[in-house]
């Protein structure tokens, strides 16, 4: 069981088996539900990242003419960005750049909506008026304006980084040198969980990023793996053995009142909390190998998820954008792959065919869409993935070394 366990934490920190190299997109099977949509805008730096961000998207198809609807961003002001949204057709819209009348020619449609919004730079500004869009379009919740931390060897160590969506506004927040895994944000985004091999045993650790200080949580005997902060903050999940066995603990944000929920021979590792706090899905394997279970957030029970598609599940994220969702990692062939359970249906399905191995998968704001590392023997880099078109993006930039183990910000 032990053995289990290393190997389950060790997950993302193993290199695969697989050489293969991989950048741009994957793309399987085209949805057929796309909506087409053109993109207008004065400024070449705000088209060039709407173009981006609704490429990335698995429900729009960016098209040069017989559009559903045309999109129009223009600067506004200081750190401000307009949409004007038409149906049908292309808007045309101005703007005042440098004291010069920038215009952006269109051809007539009926204005659905135009609204002005203002950001913490020009390009979370037009994020979130690209939000906008995909709510006014679509029904869909946006989570372009949402906000990424995650781990790079840039600086030839694994250090946690924090950027936008789409990797701007890109800052380093550890110099450790040391191991550090599974970065995880506090819901108001204010510190970051995560757990470091500083003294070489893994033990767990808080960021707080107004001040860069980073204290410790957990350093009791034996592991300290898998923080995870419960949807309102209050709460800490994590896997412990001090006693003598992997299991799964609960504590307050300030490393106190501990206490156990799992008392077994099995082992559990990565727990994720249900959107409303009532519940906990990790990983066991009491079922002879790893698999997904849920139990109350105040202990008791644990039930197994009918995942039906793998003998390996591990890694499991709970959507907040579609309560009935559950991702994780699953093992397929040789590799591994990202698939989704849906409690309703009690169906599983594999959402990735990537190149390589796929995993450590976390969900948008939408319930649609994941983000998701993968990785090759040298090299590893995240990729959006549309988990109902299988559509994957690439995010993560060359130029910032090997990405991985990413944790969303919801806007």
């Amino acid at each position: 069981m032990q053995h289990t366990f290393r190997f389950l934490l060790g997950l993302a920190l193993a290199a695969p088996l697989f050489a293969d190299t991989f950048v741009g997109d994957v793309h399987v099977n085209a949805d057929t539900t796309t909506t087409p949509i053109t993109i207008s805008s004065p400024s070449p730096e705000l088209q060039d990242l709407a173009l981006r961000a609704f490429g990335a998207h698995g429900r729009y198809k960016v098209v040069a003419g017989g559009a559903a609807f045309g999109l129009a961003f223009a600067p506004a002001g200081a750190n401000q960005v307009s949409v004007t949204i038409t149906k049908g057709g292309k808007a045309t819209v101005e703007s005042d750049v440098g004291g010069r009348t920038l215009r952006a020619e269109g051809s007539p449609g009926s204005v659905v909506a135009s609204q002005t919004f203002a950001g913490s730079d020009m390009r979370n500004a037009l994020l979130k008026a690209a939000d906008f869009a995909v709510t006014k379009t679509s029904g869909l919740k946006g989570f372009f304006a949402g906000k990424l931390a995650f781990l790079s060897d840039k600086t030839g160590k694994t250090e946690i980084y924090t950027a936008d969506l789409f990797f701007g506004d890109i800052l380093r927040w550890t110099s450790e040198g040391k191991q550090i895994v599974s970065p995880r944000w506090s819901p108001d985004g204010t510190r970051i969980i995560f757990t470091s091999y500083r003294t070489s045993f893994p033990d767990i650790y808080v960021l707080e990023l107004n001040n860069r200080r980073i204290s410790l949580y957990a350093s009791f005997k034996g592991t300290n793996s898998g923080g995870r902060f419960s949807p309102n903050g209050q709460q800490v999940a994590m896997v412990l053995s001090g006693e003598g066995n992997p299991e799964i603990y609960v504590g307050t944000p300030q490393g106190r009142q501990i206490h156990r929920l799992t008392n077994d021979q099995f082992v559990e590792a990565s727990p994720a909390w249900s959107p409303d706090g009532s519940r906990l899905i990790f990983t066991c394997d009491a079922a002879g190998g790893p698999q997904l279970y849920v139990m109350a957030a105040t202990g008791g029970a644990m039930s197994r998820l009918p995942t039906d598609v793998s003998r390996y599940c591990a890694e499991p994220d709970w959507s907040a954008g579609d309560p009935n969702k559950i991702v994780f990692t699953a093992r397929v062939g040789s590799g591994y792959q990202v698939a989704v359970y849906d409690m309703a249906t009690r169906a599983s399905k594999i959402v990735t065919h990537a190149p390589t191995d796929a995993i450590e998968p976390m969900w948008m704001a939408d319930g649609r869409h994941v983000i998701c590392g993968f990785r090759a023997a040298n090299t590893s880099a995240l990729y959006l993935i549309d988990t109902e078109s299988g559509k994957a993006t690439r995010l993560s930039p060359t130029g910032l070394g090997s990405a991985s183990s990413a944790t969303y910000l919801a806007p």
